[in-house]
């Protein structure tokens, strides 16, 4: 029963993030419009603001891990388990830009969320990228 309750969790905080990812990307150039022409200070405030979507995108999982902390642990190495929200919003970032485990390691059905978070990190990372890197072609000999 609780790999099926963090399957489901799971299945919501993708859903959240990858929204959240779309939505902003698809607004991306409506938003730009109304602010300036110019392509420097466009593309500047692309990669400033694409900084701050996945630091959001990392405290959603971070929480998730936070409201799943009964169904699995997460424990530092040295087997302590009193972690406070800010070591899950970290342990997610380490996961999200797949820097991989250091001093936090999960356990039982928290490996799930883990795994499919480091793959989503690494799509939409690679998603920002490519926006990026077409907004400066289109822009940056402008």
């Amino acid at each position: 029963m609780p790999l099926i309750q963090v399957i489901l969790v799971t299945i919501m905080l993708i859903l959240l993030t990858v929204g959240m990812h779309y939505e902003f990307l698809h607004q991306w150039p409506r938003i730009e419009s109304f602010i300036s022409k110019r392509a420097r200070g466009r593309i500047l405030r692309l990669v400033l603001t694409l900084i701050v979507l996945h630091s959001l995108e990392m405290v959603v999982f971070g929480f998730g891990y936070w409201f799943l902390r009964d169904l699995g642990q997460l424990t530092f190495l040295n087997g302590e388990t009193a972690l406070t929200i800010s070591d899950y919003i970290y342990y997610s970032a380490a996961v999200y830009t797949t820097v991989g485990f250091g001093d936090i390691v999960p356990h039982g059905p928290m490996r799930f969320l883990t795994g499919l978070e480091g793959l989503l990190g690494l799509i939409l990372i690679t998603w920002s990228a490519s926006f990026t890197f077409l907004e400066m072609q289109r822009f940056w000999n402008r």
